[in-house]
């Protein structure tokens, strides 16, 4: 593992430690001591059980796109999500998830050009779905914006980005002249700031892009089955997902509206994807108190339902990232 991915994953491991020290510092031992003992062990291991159902239908969506039948292939795709959970995990803004799949899918012996299309079909299909889960989660749940109004701006920043890559992918797919057009008066804007040979050559990069990208979501049109197959699995992925926090709050055997949860959950992932620190630490546990403070009790409750989702949602997922990075598919004689 290089040095930064290291130095990312102690980061990661002192900010949340920090945090939960802060919290646990403010809540009384023995609240937090009968907290747990009226924890539901059964709801813990559902939690555990849907957190690997959501890497199995991303492993699923690969293995669909790509065409291949072998279940063998389907238990080396299943190595991919790990390891992007893990890298993602440990980067900023989840940079690192990238370009870990792409080694992961190297090693299943798919070369970079066909992986890279691969995770950029994937990409289309994820970013579609976030951005209708979105959409729903702003129409039916805005009233909970009034809940949460100390992430209310940015909450609304952080839609506005994701709102601005969709419109990118959609332009990519279906007005890529346009596109190239955008880019070409943005990149003789940089002409006051850099060399015309290096916007020249920028330019030259982001057309080859915006042509790669329109081919491969025309291949992604042609194959309407998988693609439908696809779409169905992200949504089953990102509802299993979602509903992690009503599923801690049964663990703790509390009570909760499964969709007011799942409208906040939504929001609360939208805060943590613009949060600059590996893992969205710190602003993660901000959010998910926000998430919770409406339906614990006490803070012992609190802290305890945080540590639970923050170990389902997130260390859970290095773990089993760094084992599936350890465990190599077997290489043909």
């Amino acid at each position: 593992m290089r040095r930064n991915y290291f130095f990312g994953f102690i980061a990661v491991l002192v900010i949340s430690f920090l945090v939960l020290y802060w919290d646990l510092s403010q809540t009384n031992f023995n609240a937090l001591l009968a907290s747990s003992k009226n924890i539901n062990y059964g709801f813990i291991i559902l939690i555990l059980l849907v957190i690997l159902c959501t890497y199995f239908c991303e492993a699923a969506i690969l293995f669909v796109l790509s065409g291949k039948q072998k279940f063998i292939d389907l238990l080396h795709f299943y190595r991919v999500p790990l390891i992007q959970a893990l890298f993602n995990a440990i980067t900023p803004m989840a940079t690192g998830g990238q370009p870990a799949q792409l080694i992961a899918l190297k090693q299943m012996k798919i070369e970079f050009g066909p992986a890279s299309s691969l995770l950029l079909m994937k990409f289309i299909i994820y970013q579609l779905v976030v951005f209708f889960a979105y959409i729903w989660a702003f129409l039916t749940g805005h009233q909970l914006l009034g809940e949460m109004k100390h992430f209310n701006i940015i909450i609304v920043i952080s839609f506005l980005i994701h709102m601005s890559t969709i419109i990118f992918l959609l332009f990519g797919m279906f007005a890529r002249n346009l596109l190239k057009k955008i880019g070409a008066f943005i990149f003789k804007l940089g002409i006051r700031f850099i060399s015309a040979e290096k916007v020249a050559n920028f330019q030259t990069a982001f057309d080859q892009q915006v042509d790669e990208y329109y081919c491969e979501s025309q291949r992604l049109f042609q194959h309407k089955k998988r693609l439908i197959i696809s779409f169905i699995l992200t949504c089953i992925q990102l509802t299993l997902f979602y509903s992690v926090p009503f599923l801690t709050i049964k663990a703790l055997n509390l009570s909760g509206s499964w969709l007011e949860l799942v409208q906040l959950n939504i929001l609360v992932v939208l805060f943590m994807a613009i949060v600059p620190i590996p893992g969205a630490s710190g602003g993660a546990e901000l959010g998910f108190q926000a998430l919770f403070k409406f339906f614990v009790k006490n803070n012992a409750q609190l802290v305890m339902g945080m540590f639970i989702w923050r170990f389902a949602t997130y260390f859970f997922g290095m773990l089993l990232g760094v084992i599936a990075w350890l465990i190599r598919p077997k290489k043909e004689n």
